[in-house]
Formats: C-alpha cells, sequence, structure tokens
C-alpha cells in the first residue's frame, strides 16, 4: 500500500519509514501540517499515519480540515498523546484508528491492512484469484497450492493487481504503490517486476494490455 506518513520527529518517523518498507509498503515522509493536504491533492494514497503534535499546527486539525474537504483518505492518528478524551475527538473528527507511541510495527501494519481492507469493503485479508491465493498479513503466496516466494516489490504490484481483478491496471498505478518520492526509478522498473512473476507463477498469469498496463488472468 502507499502510505503517508507525517511526523515530525525525524530520527522516529524514518524508523517507521523503514519499518513499513520493510513490511513492502511504499512511504512519503512529511513533517509539517500545511503540507499534507497538498500531498493528497497531488498523489493517491491508501492510508494517512497523522502525528498530532506537529511543529506548525496540530493534527486534529489536520483531520478536521480534510474531513470537511471530503477527503475520504483512511487516516490512522499515531500520537503520544493518551488521554481518553483526545482519542474520543480523533476518532469523531473521522480518524479510522488510534495509536499511542511507542507502538510496536507488527500492531501498526495490521491496523493499517484492516483499516485499508475494511475501505475496500473486504471482511478478510486473504486474496484469491483463479489459482492465485495471496495472504498480505503472512506475506504469502500460494500458486497452484504451491507456496511461491517472491520479493517485496512483486509482492506489492501482485497484491495491487489482485485487488484490481477484472480491471486493468496501469504502469503508473503500479509505480506509485510501490516507490514513494525520492526513490530510485528505471525506466522498465516495473516491467522487470512483471517478468519475475511471470517467470515465477507462469508466463500467462499477468497479461499485457499494450498501451494501457496489466491485467490478471481470473480463470484457469
Amino acid at each position: 500500500m502507499r502510505v503517508l506518513l507525517v511526523e515530525d520527529d525525524e530520527l522516529l518517523g524514518k524508523g517507521l519509514a523503514s519499518g513499513l518498507r520493510q513490511h513492502g509498503h511504499a512511504v512519503d515522509l512529511l513533517q509539517r501540517a500545511g503540507m499534507v493536504l497538498p500531498a493528497l491533492e497531488v498523489e493517491s494514497f491508501d492510508l494517512v499515519l497523522l502525528d498530532l503534535g506537529l511543529p506548525d499546527g496540530d493534527g486534529l486539525a489536520v483531520l478536521k480540515e480534510l474531513r470537511g474537504l471530503g477527503e475520504q483518505t483512511p487516516v490512522l492518528i499515531l500520537t503520544a498523546r493518551d488521554g481518553l478524551g483526545d482519542r474520543v475527538q480523533g476518532l469523531d473528527l473521522g480518524a479510522d484508528d488510534y495509536l499511542v507511541k511507542p507502538v510496536e510495527m507488527d500492531e501498526l501494519c495490521a491496523r493499517a491492512r484492516a483499516i485499508v481492507r475494511r475501505s475496500k469493503g473486504r471482511a478478510v485479508s486473504q486474496l484469491t484469484v483463479g489459482e492465485l491465493v495471496l495472504d498480505p498479513a503472512g506475506h504469502q503466496l500460494a500458486f497452484r497450492g504451491e507456496p511461491v516466494d517472491l520479493a517485496g516489490r512483486e509482492f506489492t504490484i501482485l497484491h495491487v493487481l489482485m485487488e484490481n481483478s477484472g480491471r486493468v491496471v496501469s504502469k503508473s498505478q503500479l509505480e506509485k504503490a510501490v516507490y514513494g518520492w525520492g526513490e530510485e526509478l528505471g525506466s522498465n522498473a516495473v516491467e522487470v517486476h512483471i517478468h519475475h512473476l511471470r517467470r515465477k507463477l507462469s508466463p500467462d498469469v499477468i497479461r499485457t494490455v499494450r498501451g494501457v498496463g496489466y491485467t490478471l488472468r481470473t480463470s484457469s
């Protein structure tokens, strides 16, 4: 998933971003409240991780503004404020969940997956498309009943394609799901990942729609 992390503590922000990337997520890190809305206006994110104590404004005010403008991107508040009033206010203003620092990375990722899953109308995390069965929580894939080891970005690309089963996903959409701002991106990076997936699975599992993007074969 593509995550917008808003955290003013540079060391903590980098640590959280690194942990999320190790779990296969693309992460963009901001340190100021005033940068959140412009970022959401130019990019599509699956989730916002929002600190409350930001140097140029309060995260709750940012959340209120986003929801007032009709911004529906899921928001998980991630803060040191542990008061009941803060938690209630954050949830009432439109946050999808609230976690108090310090957090365990496994729990943070589990809550993030649950929020995004609910936002897409799914009750369970496991995805099944044709002969593919993908478990995001366990970072596991089975194809024709056999486990398949995938690198992080290969897993993310296949996850996106499975979530969009029956639709064509553009190269640009896949790039945004896998790479954050400032990450090195070769002109054929997506094509290389698709090639590796086809080699590990089957050449005809992923179909190229010339000039448009990629889609999965949905039947055997």
